[in-house]
């Protein structure tokens, strides 16, 4: 009798054994049902690089992901994030450290590193980057920068005084626009025009401007043909992109950091003004624009 004791109770702790693992194991990978939302903000850029986080999820893991997309400005995403609406989208240190904190950018790896160092307190994580830096920039015709040697916007400053600038309205009245633009670098144009955003890519291939503001990342960058020059006194502030996740959500799938991560230096401004292009020009989905990129890249299977 003593021995079936004994081994009823040796079963009983086994049996607690395996049941606490199998709680253990639940809360560092996914169950099946368990299901994550992943945001974007209302631009193209943000809603296919949320697509491609949302891929890669659905293929590295069991997880199921739920897309909250185009839900609206920056400081409607960060209200969600923090608010555990949703557990990650694709963000921007210039973006985090000027927006969110205020406080002053710097450098790409000086932000990047106040970008961490800020939301951590947040009790949330920003991921290795992408690779793109969708930062403000000047932009001129292959013509123009061939005829005057353009490759800086200090290159461009010596003679500003020739050439008719076209930049959205707001720009020219911002201090983080045309105002600094002036004062750092010295730049003085024939003429400075203010429009809006779509009129200044044809002003500019019509040869009615030579001079427009832009994102590093625009897909007009590569449908007007531009070159886009070199902010060599780093006037403007650094937008590079990655992930920015709850901590939690790591917490509780740990494996999720090195899948998003899987994106770190994949991408270039060359490959998102094609990707912004296929969906601005050529009218296809985003999400399909996002799925081909990572399959082309081996990042997911076909």
């Amino acid at each position: 009798m003593k021995k079936l004791k004994l081994g009823a109770g040796l079963a009983m702790v086994l049996a607690t054994t395996l049941l606490l693992g199998a709680c253990m194991s639940s809360n560092n990978q996914a169950k099946d049902g368990d299901t994550i939302t992943v945001g974007s903000k209302n631009f193209t850029e943000n809603v296919v690089l949320a697509h491609m986080l949302a891929l890669l999820i659905e293929d590295k893991t069991d997880i199921k992901v739920n897309r909250q997309i185009n839900l609206g400005g920056s400081n409607v995403v960060w209200s969600a994030l923090k608010n555990n609406e949703i557990q990650l989208y694709p963000e921007y240190t210039g973006t985090i450290v000027a927006n969110y904190y205020q406080q002053e950018t710097g450098s790409s790896e000086d932000t990047l590193a106040k970008s961490r160092e800020l939301v951590e307190g947040d009790q949330l994580k920003f991921l290795e980057p992408y690779g793109i830096n969708n930062t403000y920039t000047l932009a001129v015709t292959k013509e123009t920068a061939d005829k005057h040697n353009l490759k800086t916007f200090s290159d461009l400053a010596k003679v500003s005084k020739d050439m008719v600038l076209g930049v959205e309205f707001e720009f020219l009245d911002r201090d983080d626009g045309y105002p600094g633009i002036q004062n750092l670098y010295g730049m003085d144009f024939k003429e400075k025009k203010g429009m809006d955003h779509g009129i200044m890519y044809r002003s500019i291939e019509a040869g009615e401007t030579d001079v427009t503001n832009a994102y590093a990342t625009d897909a007009q960058i590569q449908v007007h043909d531009l070159v886009i020059l070199q902010d060599d006194k780093e006037f403007f502030p650094p937008y590079d992109a990655s992930t920015l996740i709850r901590q939690d959500t790591l917490e509780q799938y740990p494996e999720l950091e090195e899948v998003l991560n899987q994106l770190s230096g994949v991408l270039k401004e060359e490959d998102m003004q094609k990707l912004n292009a296929q969906v601005d020009v050529d009218a296809l989905l985003e999400e399909d624009v996002a799925r081909n990129y990572l399959v082309e890249k081996g990042l997911i299977d076909g």
